[in-house]
């Protein structure tokens, strides 16, 4: 077993994946660790959708990236992506075998930090057993749209907030150095 330290430190996003696919049984513990995480009021308002059909995921990058692109801010921070997003080669999931994708199946406060820690549980779990993980930013706008949910059958009412894909990395990701925290103490 992992020492949870260790998983804490050595966890990181995952880009390039294998076309090795990942099993119902590694994919329902991944969700089983989620579904453990501190969460209000013990409302557990997540929802889990697990997509590997590889059109649809396809279908769904393009879609994103139109989105992102009609909707980035302006600026120099918007330059870097809009480079990105505007290649048609660059697929946001980065062809990884599955998405995960964790919604809040309920409108209460705090369903977007809820869906977060089960996030986090998941992708600590993931790497625990020798899978990569990546929360992908530029699919948020999109699958919270009317257009984005219908993709996935999503209901309105749901909330879309961690799409991470799940998958066996090809390569090993080096460590990343860490800023020192700014910490304040008070008293």
């Amino acid at each position: 077993m992992m020492d949870i330290k260790e998983a804490i430190s050595g966890r990181r996003s995952t880009r390039d994946y294998t076309a090795q696919a990942v099993d119902d049984e590694a994919i329902r513990r991944l969700i089983d660790a989620a579904v453990h995480a501190p969460n209000a009021s013990n409302g557990q308002p997540w929802t889990f959708t697990v997509v590997r059909d590889r059109r649809l995921l396809d279908r769904i990058s393009d879609d994103a990236k139109s989105h992102m692109l009609a909707t980035l801010p302006a600026g120099p921070g918007s330059d870097r992506y809009r480079t990105m997003l505007s290649e048609a080669s660059f697929q946001i999931f980065y062809h990884a075998p599955a998405l995960i994708l964790i919604s809040g199946s309920a409108q209460r406060p705090w369903v977007v930090e809820d869906c977060a820690l089960a996030a986090e549980n998941l992708m600590l779990a993931a790497y625990g057993e020798g899978l990569g993980t990546c929360w992908i930013g530029f699919a948020q706008g999109f699958l919270n749209t009317s257009v984005g949910k219908n993709a996935l059958g999503l209901p309105d009412t749901w909330v879309p907030v961690a799409p991470i894909i799940v998958g066996h990395p090809k390569t090993e990701i080096a460590p990343v150095p860490r800023k020192e925290p700014e910490t304040r103490w008070i008293g």
